[in-house]
């Protein structure tokens, strides 16, 4: 594994500064305290061998950890096996979702029930190295708010995927003015200044990659090669990728809706000067020209673009209806091993059933 330090200074994560503003050094018998998020969609076949190999990761690092485990709906026996797991160790929190609500807003919930210096998303499935952990602490600590994880392969990946995912990465960064570092995921470091204003974005379409780059904070980049998963099946397709990419883009970005404008013009210009070419044929050379062929190809061609046009727009009238809704971006069912209520959340917790540690 390479640690990456570009060397441009500026705020936005797309481009992290080459020194870090101050160093996190811990004083003298201080251990720093580090949630680790863990949003969990059927991942029965996972947790014992994630658990086992976070273990081994963490061992010796003078931090204190605590593992904020959100269940997101699953229909197997991931919740039951997070208890059972919650019960033999303190440092787990167990948040059950009632519902699946996706793994973004499982994300969110993960970072509003934290309590860390600095926290750590990581997928259960064990693709993202637990191994990168220390080198992450080690880097915060000399001062970066985000120490993000670049995936300079992809093992597991399809041709397909990776060239889907490569062309997302290029299209968003044209089209945002914020800008995410190719294959970068989730996995990262982030200090608790830089959650403390993730948690003040009030939007219920989350996409978290670019919330992530949105806030900033000096950060630098670690390349790691991504693994294959360990057991279980990816809860990914194509159709769930594409929706996601869709997510993104509409959520950070209007250049879609501005092209249009650039299209009708183009259109409408090329219209007159075809007509102004049929005047010359009928008018100058005489020619009889039939018109149903071209009458055909121009009102197919421009009811395509007027459909698509119009589809693209409902995206964005959709995910201002969803907003102005003002639903949470999740719901709790129970919470086990909780020490410290969060002191900013986006749905109250259940008081019946909420079980702290």
């Amino acid at each position: 594994m390479r640690v990456t330090q570009p060397n441009a200074d500026t705020s936005t994560e797309g481009a992290p500064t080459d020194a870090p503003r101050a160093t996190r050094a811990a004083k003298v018998g201080e251990q720093k305290l580090i949630s680790i998020l863990v949003p969990m969609y059927n991942e029965e076949q996972m947790i014992d061998l994630f658990f086992d190999r976070m273990e081994e990761a963490l061992r010796g690092l003078d931090c204190r950890f605590e593992f904020i485990c959100v269940n997101d709906g699953s229909r197997d026996r991931t919740h039951e096996m997070l208890l059972k797991r919650a019960a033999q160790d303190a440092r787990i929190v167990v948040i059950n979702l009632t519902r699946n609500f996706g793994k973004e807003a499982a994300l969110t919930a993960a970072l509003d029930f934290s309590s860390g210096d600095a926290v750590i998303p990581i997928d259960a499935d064990l693709q993202d190295p637990p191994d990168l952990i220390a080198q992450f602490i080690a880097k915060w600590r000399e001062g970066y708010d985000v120490v993000y994880g670049v995936r300079r392969q992809r093992l597991a990946d399809t041709f397909g995927k990776r060239t889907t995912a490569g062309a997302f990465y290029g299209l968003f960064n044209q089209l945002s003015d914020v800008k995410i570092p190719a294959d970068a995921g989730d996995y990262r470091l982030m200090d608790r200044s830089v959650v403390e204003n993730i948690k003040r974005l009030p939007e219920r379409n989350r996409f978290m990659k670019g919330l992530f780059a949105w806030v900033g904070g000096r950060s630098t980049a670690i390349e790691f090669a991504r693994q294959t998963r360990a057991a279980g099946e990816s809860k990914w397709n194509y159709w769930r990728l594409w929706n996601f990419a869709l997510e993104g883009i509409t959520s950070f970005s209007t250049a879609p809706l501005k092209i249009w404008s650039y299209v009708g013009l183009g259109v409408a210009v090329i219209g007159c000067l075809f007509a102004a070419y049929l005047m010359v044929l009928v008018v100058v050379r005489g020619v009889d020209v039939p018109g149903y062929a071209s009458i055909m190809v121009a009102v197919l061609v421009l009811g395509g673009l007027q459909l698509l046009s119009l589809g693209l727009i409902g995206e964005y009238i959709g995910r201002v209806y969803m907003e102005t809704k003002q639903r949470p971006a999740y719901l709790v069912a129970d919470v086990t091993g909780l020490k410290v209520r969060p002191l900013r959340q986006r749905a109250p917790l259940p008081e019946n059933s909420a079980h702290e540690g």
